[in-house]
């Protein structure tokens, strides 16, 4: 109901009782004492007296473990992530959020085959999903993720397909999150407002998948299909633009590390020879840098910076893994340097937003220009020319990019 311009809700007191393979209990009415005991995690317990004006504690511990930063369940945490496994998520969420530390026994709870094959078992990938994405765009996702893996918990949330090419060592965690740590350190450097909260989420996941991109698995028909969707669809039933947009930042890492050479160059007397795997049409060579950038960021649009980010953190480096705090954060200064030199550079090419770019010519005049009854691969070959022509030649009076 809406009371004094707001939205309460009203609920009941509840006691729970659970099945062995349903998470979701039986409700019954319950004590303050018992709905309090019932909760995921102490700090969770405490409640309001609207009456006297005070926190009730009913637990006995939601004050003290609050104030001292510790994750703890009201219950035996083995019993209580049995009765409900999404709670080992839900744990790791705020543990990570406001960075408390585990009880020694949470812990073990956690880890244990028991609560890992319920987690598989008993709880829908569609929570699952919803507790990772919410990890993920919170504030510490690489905390939540070291959390995950460090308590086993990995590849019981991320499922690969059972037959991946190539195949995947379960140390292959401990990568995954390296990168994500690395492009989250990267991001929070470059400053937040170089992305959206949308860019941002999903270069974090294109991160944390970074060493599965040129992982497949044949699906029922043989074909080959990225790994990355298996996960996205089956573990974590996010909807379906997710894996595509993370697809297409992998598939553009290899062009990114081949123009930030390039584009970064501070020799503009030699012209750039970008090898773009067609035919160009009526483009002068000192232009082709702009068409192969241009062509590039069509295909991953909003989210180039993704691209360019993953990009210059896979980008050579001089120094070695056994580098010291500083080294380390010196080369990581250095990325940032290199990601602000190429972003500028595609900036000044006018190709910030490429994908706006209208077509001088649509198909249907290529169609008549040519004689065709029907479009086909020719149309779309001349559409490309077309637009590489376009992008050479960013002159408003020809309909390019100023």
């Amino acid at each position: 109901m809406r009371l004094l311009d707001l939205w309460i809700d009203f609920v009941n007191l509840r006691s729970e009782d659970y099945s062995e393979n349903s998470r979701i209990p039986t409700m019954t009415f319950g004590t303050a004492k018992e709905d309090a005991y019932r909760r995921d995690l102490t700090i969770n317990s405490l409640f309001y007296n609207i009456n006297t004006g005070s926190v009730e504690d009913l637990t006995g511990r939601g004050i003290e473990d609050l104030k001292s930063g510790k994750i703890v369940t009201p219950l035996p945490p083995k019993d209580t992530f049995l009765d409900d496994p999404l709670r080992v998520l839900r744990a790791i969420r705020f543990g990570a959020r406001f960075g408390f530390v585990f009880e020694e026994e949470l812990t073990k709870a956690a880890a244990c085959d028991d609560v890992k094959n319920a987690l598989a078992a008993k709880v829908s990938k569609e929570r699952v999903g919803t507790e990772i994405d919410l990890m993920i765009s919170g504030n510490q996702p690489v905390k939540a993720m070291t959390y995950i893996a460090d308590l086993t918990l990995f590849w019981v949330v991320f499922t690969l397909h059972p037959k991946v090419e190539p195949t995947v060592s379960e140390e292959c965690q401990g990568l995954c999150v390296a990168y994500l740590d690395a492009a989250w350190n990267l991001i929070q450097l470059i400053g937040g407002s170089s992305f959206t909260g949308e860019q941002r989420r999903l270069c974090l996941y294109a991160a944390l998948f970074l060493p599965f991109r040129d992982t497949i698995y044949k699906d029922g028909k043989g074909k080959k299909v990225p790994v990355v969707n298996c996960i996205f669809r089956d573990s974590l039933k996010q909807k379906a633009s997710d894996p595509e947009t993370v697809i297409k930042i992998h598939r553009s890492l290899e062009k990114f590390l081949a123009l930030i050479p390039l584009l970064t160059s501070n020799d503009d007397t030699q012209p750039a020879e970008v090898d773009m795997g067609m035919e160009l049409f009526d483009v002068p060579i000192t232009s082709k840098l702009r068409v192969a950038t241009g062509f590039l960021l069509l295909e991953v649009k909003e989210f180039w910076r993704a691209g360019l980010l993953l990009s210059t953190l896979l980008y050579p480096s001089d120094t070695d893994s056994t580098q010291d705090f500083l080294e380390k954060q010196f080369e990581l200064d250095r990325r940032r340097d290199l990601f602000k030199a190429a972003e500028d550079a595609i900036v000044n090419l006018g190709l910030e937003k490429v994908w706006d770019l209208k077509p001088l010519v649509n198909g249907k005049d290529i169609m008549t220009v040519l004689h065709l009854k029907s479009g086909g691969p020719i149309v779309r070959e001349w559409q490309q020319k077309l637009l590489a022509w376009q992008l050479a030649h960013p002159v408003r009076d020809c309909g390019g990019m100023p």
